[in-house]
């Protein structure tokens, strides 16, 4: 039994290396993407490439057939919430640095949790509570430093990482039934239907630099989603979402090394606070003897 959980959780974390690499990527991506292209744009070209991307892997799962669900209002549903969440975070990114798009980004698990208890009837803890109210004051210093304005980009980051939440509970409840490559291909199909008449009515010719941009948004986008939906079949999301935590410190490396983005003090704390607030959502509790 040890031995299974943990290989399970060796897989996950193979898994979720994957989603790091390519989410790191397609910040800068679609940062790039974005100074000449609408967000509509770019998130309707990302679906259209990415189907052409993912379907080496619907055949090798067996073609249509792999892909066929009974849950189809529920990939409607999730793909609806994530479109917009990432819509937000596709703007954000335009807005502030990199490393503050994902450091409030990274309240997610805590959303997380409060909605576990709304709609999966988990019980919240003394301690869970703790770590939701040190996530909000982590919120707290990063948008509001120096009892500024609240920021637009840091307003939308935050209605993201909701959206995000939402979207990670029911990617968890669609793995119970249905393969991730079938996960990945409603995705694209659905976000492609939500995003087509916007993305048309924006519509400019990319230049070929910025094809190649957009070219990597796709590939990061459909093969990050399928990384992440592998990890979450191999553990559970209070395991694999943790993993996920490594991704503030890389994108701050990437937002020095590429734009020259330094990371404040109060956004550092923030992290901090929000990562600790985390941490204790990790804690259980002894149920019997080790």
């Amino acid at each position: 039994m040890m031995a299974s959980a943990e290989a399970s959780v060796g897989r996950a974390a193979g898994w979720m290396a994957g989603w790091l690499t390519l989410m790191v990527v397609i910040a800068v991506a679609g940062r790039e993407a974005s100074r000449e292209l609408s967000v509509f744009q770019i998130m309707l070209l990302r679906s259209a490439l990415g189907m052409v991307m993912l379907w080496p892997l619907v055949r090798a799962a067996g073609g249509l057939a792999a892909v066929q669900t009974r849950r189809l209002p529920q990939h409607v549903g999730r793909n609806a919430v994530h479109y917009a969440a990432q819509y937000g975070w596709f703007v954000a990114l335009t807005l502030i640095p990199l490393a503050q798009v994902v450091a409030i980004e990274f309240t997610m698990p805590i959303w997380s949790a409060a909605l576990a208890v709304l709609f999966l009837g988990e019980r919240m803890s003394a301690l869970k509570w703790l770590a939701v109210g040190l996530g909000l004051v982590g919120v707290a210093v990063i948008v509001r430093p120096l009892g500024g304005t609240l920021d637009a980009g840091q307003l939308i980051a935050l209605v993201s990482a909701l959206g995000f939440a939402v979207s990670v509970v029911l990617v968890k409840s669609l793995t119970r039934t249905d393969e991730a490559v079938a996960i990945s291909f409603w995705m694209l199909v659905v976000q492609s239907a939500i995003g087509l008449l916007p993305a048309l009515w924006v519509w400019r010719w990319p230049s070929a630099a910025t094809w190649g941009w957009v070219v990597v948004v796709a590939f990061c986008g459909t093969y990050s989603h399928y990384c992440f939906a592998r990890a979450m079949r191999h553990a559970d999301a209070t395991v694999v979402v943790p993993m996920d935590f490594l991704r503030v410190p890389l994108t701050a490396l990437v937002g020095w090394l590429v734009y020259a983005e330094r990371l404040d003090l109060f956004t550092a704390a923030g992290v901090g606070l929000i990562l600790a607030g985390n941490a204790l959502n990790l804690v259980r509790r002894p149920s019997g003897p080790r």
